[in-house]
């Protein structure tokens, strides 16, 4: 997974007082946790822009002024209901051995033979949550839907999850093609109706011969 570096300043003073100085100088608090003991830094709001506003999954890499540095995830972050600015952030400390929970997005590739036909494609899981270490941490999970036809769809169940732990049912859609009065069938649906309607006229075909000769049997 791809990582992102954090430059920040380890925070000595945690009251209300200095964090609205901090807030004030253009700074976000922010606090890791997952250590033997919370450590409380902050760093320029800038410096979360590709962390925050982008639909992928990253690590983070907090480099401190004191030299310390930390692999943590973001865990958490709150935002000012008026101005949208970030207030505080929360990260999750991450260790070789030890799994992580994390939301991964899901990116469909392919364009669905449902789709051409007319089907609309609907997106129930955009991210999908997993357990793994942080080295099997993948930076999103591939769906090739081009096989998928009207009426088809992918459920967690279906997908290879080797080097990592779905947390979630098997049962979960995270994708599908729905009718729509537009759709035309398929041709492989044709073919198999065409072959199904065989099959009926020839089983149909069957039942009528014995009744047919039943009045030759009673005389």
């Amino acid at each position: 997974m791809k990582s992102i570096t954090i430059n920040g300043s380890q925070r000595e003073s945690v009251g209300k007082k200095a964090t609205k100085a901090l807030r004030n100088a253009g700074q976000v608090p922010c606090v890791l946790y997952g250590g033997d003991k919370p450590v409380h830094f902050s760093a320029p709001e800038l410096a979360f822009s590709k962390l925050v506003y982008t639909p992928n999954a990253h690590t983070v890499v907090i480099e401190l002024d004191n030299g310390t540095r930390f692999d943590a995830v973001l865990q958490d972050i709150q935002f000012h209901a008026v101005t949208d600015n970030i207030l505080h952030v929360d990260f999750y400390q991450l260790f070789e051995n030890k799994e992580i929970a994390l939301d991964i997005p899901v990116n469909l590739v392919g364009n669905s033979r449902g789709v051409k036909n007319g089907g609309v494609l609907r997106r129930n899981n955009r991210k999908l949550r997993i357990k793994a270490l942080p080295v099997n941490l993948p930076d999103f999970i591939e769906i090739d839907i081009t096989p998928l036809k009207i009426g088809d769809k992918v459920a967690v169940g279906d997908l290879p999850s080797e080097n990592y732990t779905f947390l979630h049912s098997d049962n979960t859609v995270v994708c599908q093609i729905k009718t729509a009065r537009t759709a035309i069938l398929d041709a492989d649906d044709e073919e198999e109706e065409v072959e199904e309607g065989a099959e009926g006229a020839e089983a149909t075909e069957g039942a009528e011969t014995p009744a047919a000769e039943a009045p030759a049997a009673q005389e």
